[in-house]
């Protein structure tokens, strides 16, 4: 059974408590807490290896945000489009597949990216010199009982 670790939020780190296990069904409550970390943050980098809980730290935080649409990650098509209730678009990028950057460039990265609204990028690090100043940076790490730590990064420049 995968477990995560209760958060504890500082004002530029979300870290994971060793303190006290929780099993999957305590997501909800981490995301919630990660959605208030995340704030007015536009572009979310998600870090981590396969299998590490990427797609399924983003369905989570799609559910804590109200969005009842079925949340899957967009590996073949690049990028899902979700609607918050309030119709306010967040979009969910899976560069898993890409083979040159140049591809990102031919679908309009930008668009999205500045648009204003709530970006959450997988497998960033193929795309890494395209992410906007300002990107926050979620790290998840599979502890060895299959736990997950997880790290966000605050920008230095804000």
């Amino acid at each position: 059974m995968t477990r995560i670790k209760q958060m504890n939020a500082d004002k530029n780190n979300l870290k994971i408590s060793k303190s006290q296990d929780l099993n999957i069904e305590a997501l909800p409550e981490a995301a919630q807490a990660l959605l208030s970390l995340i704030g007015d943050h536009k572009v979310v980098a998600f870090y981590g290896s396969m299998g590490a809980g990427k797609t399924t730290l983003i369905k989570a935080l799609c559910a804590a945000m109200g969005i009842n649409a079925t949340v899957n990650s967009p590996t073949f098509s690049l990028v899902n489009e979700y609607r918050r209730p309030t119709g306010e678009p967040v979009y969910h990028f899976d560069f898993y597949r890409i083979n040159k950057i140049e591809e990102v460039y031919d679908f309009g990265y930008e668009e999205y990216f500045y648009s204003g609204h709530l970006c959450l990028i997988e497998w960033p690090e193929l795309i890494e010199p395209l992410l906007p100043a300002g990107t926050l940076k979620l790290h998840i790490n599979v502890n060895a009982d299959g736990s997950r730590a997880i790290t966000l990064t605050t920008p230095t420049s804000l």
